[in-house]
């Protein structure tokens, strides 16, 4: 690795002396004429010493022009945005292909693989500026790279394939950490990252025609602000276009409940791409297949929401202080939520919130779902902890409803749904304990009750 480096840093210097390179990373100088001809000359690997880049336009990496291109910084380049737009700006042509090797014409084979930013710090000096931007590329790798003070860190415009996002940390901007906008991308992995006080939300998927996206082992938190329209840590939302094959796994998501109907994963699955071939007679599909795993949920108005979709799996994740709800569905079908811990934790009570959080599940038009395995416990000012209205074809077993103010369970208008073998209590002492009945039933028809293990009495209406 330390010879890889030590050629590309000769092959730099040998295309511009060194005085010269010194002189723009002061800080105050204008690199960007300096830095845009090595590009342009094509020298392959751009290794850029310590020093400050000051930018008073973008960089252009044109892969079909200047060839396969690395920008470098090893982490001691500071790159400052002084203008709008993005510092870097990666463009491609592949613009018509898939991420099948056959769809790969002979130029993005030969001259455009994937270009790799590594090891930079972007700063942005202008309100308008970005980090990095991607057009038409192919395998595009962005690794250890630092991008704050700008609005959006990650753009992702048009259309590309194969987007790595590694070991990165996007803080404080004021648009959004990684942003899909409207971009037709297929294969895209975000993990080990931090992306966090980005208040435009942290991952955000809007239009386009967006697939397979993992998701995996990052920090993402506080993507939200109080004066913020509202947003949410990660964000799919398929309205203009399509979106779905997504994985959320093994992440930490949470903050800040001041963000106005914020949430830490929302869906809105209502998607509209005139290219789609499969359509049930609505105007709308509902997209999704996304499968949201092994999370920790936190500390936002509402922690999973979910409307509009079909093909979601929640499962094995740990949700507290919905301030809210912690999961709400609506207008949705084939969702699985199982084997989640939706709890109220005392050790949360030094946050200062002073128990002011609601929590609970609220699930509406929903229908062929599945609710089992979950613990819910600490439901405080709703009228249910778990509450369902106009459903069919629900499955509500093997769950512990526990120490919550309302109902229990409760359903109004469900029809030919299985509730069985739930423990549905509130053992609280005094006052606090509930008078509700724990299993309350409003209307519905064809439903089979089984044996449920009930604090207080059912109540059918």
């Amino acid at each position: 690795m330390f010879l890889r480096a030590l050629l590309s840093t000769l092959l730099v210097v040998s295309s511009l002396a060194a005085g010269d390179l010194a002189s723009v990373a002061d800080g105050k100088a204008d690199a960007a004429p300096v830095l845009q001809q090595m590009i342009d000359a094509g020298g392959g690997a751009l290794v850029l010493p310590k020093g400050i880049y000051r930018l008073n336009q973008g960089l252009i990496i044109d892969l079909d022009k200047a060839g396969r291109t690395s920008l470098q910084g090893q982490g001691v380049a500071r790159l400052v945005m002084a203008g709008s737009g993005p510092a870097v700006k990666v463009v491609g042509t592949h613009l018509q292909g898939s991420a099948a090797p056959e769809s790969l014409k002979d130029n993005v084979w030969d001259r455009q693989l994937m270009p790799l930013m590594d090891g930079l710090e972007i700063v942005g000096e202008h309100a308008e500026a970005d980090g990095i931007e991607a057009f038409g590329t192919h395998e595009i790798t962005i690794t250890r790279t630092s991008i704050h003070h700008c609005r959006h860190a990650v753009h992702l415009v048009e259309r590309n394939r194969n987007v790595i996002i590694n070991a990165c940390h996007f803080y404080r901007n004021s648009g959004i950490g990684v942003f899909y906008d409207n971009v037709n991308l297929h294969q895209s992995n975000i993990t080990g990252c931090h992306i966090s006080y980005c208040y435009g939300g942290g991952v955000v998927s809007r239009a386009g025609n967006v697939r397979n996206v993992q998701i995996s082992g990052c920090d993402i938190e506080s993507n939200m602000a109080a004066d913020t329209p509202p947003a949410a840590n990660v964000l799919l939302d398929s309205t203009g276009g399509s979106i779905g094959e997504v994985a959320i796994t093994g992440c930490t998501l949470q903050h800040s409940s001041k963000g106005p109907d914020g949430a830490n994963v929302r869906i809105i699955g209502a998607g509209d791409d005139p290219s789609l071939e499969r359509r049930t007679g609505g105007k709308f599909t509902r997209e999704g297949n996304v499968t949201i795993a092994d999370n920790v949920f936190s500390d936002v108005q509402i922690n999973v929401d979910i409307t509009d979709a079909r093909g979601v799996t929640i499962t094995g994740n740990t949700f507290w202080e919905g301030f809210q709800h912690d999961l709400r569905l609506k207008n949705s079908s084939h969702i699985v939520v199982a084997n989640n811990n939706f709890d109220r934790n005392p050790r949360y009570l030094v946050n200062g919130f002073n128990a002011s959080e609601n929590n609970g599940i609220v699930i509406a038009g929903c229908d062929d779902c599945s609710f089992q395995g979950n613990v819910v416990a600490g439901v405080h000012r709703q009228r249910a902890a778990v509450d369902l209205v106009d459903c069919s074809r629900f499955n509500i077993a093997h769950n512990s409803v526990l120490d919550s103010d309302g109902v229990g369970i409760r359903l109004e208008n469900v029809r030919r749904s299985l509730i069985a073998d739930n423990i549905i209590r509130d053992d609280r002492d005094g006052d606090q304990k509930s008078k509700e009945p724990s299993l309350h039933i409003i209307g519905g028809s064809d439903n089979l009750i089984g044996s449920n293990l009930l604090g207080n009495a059912k109540k059918v209406e």
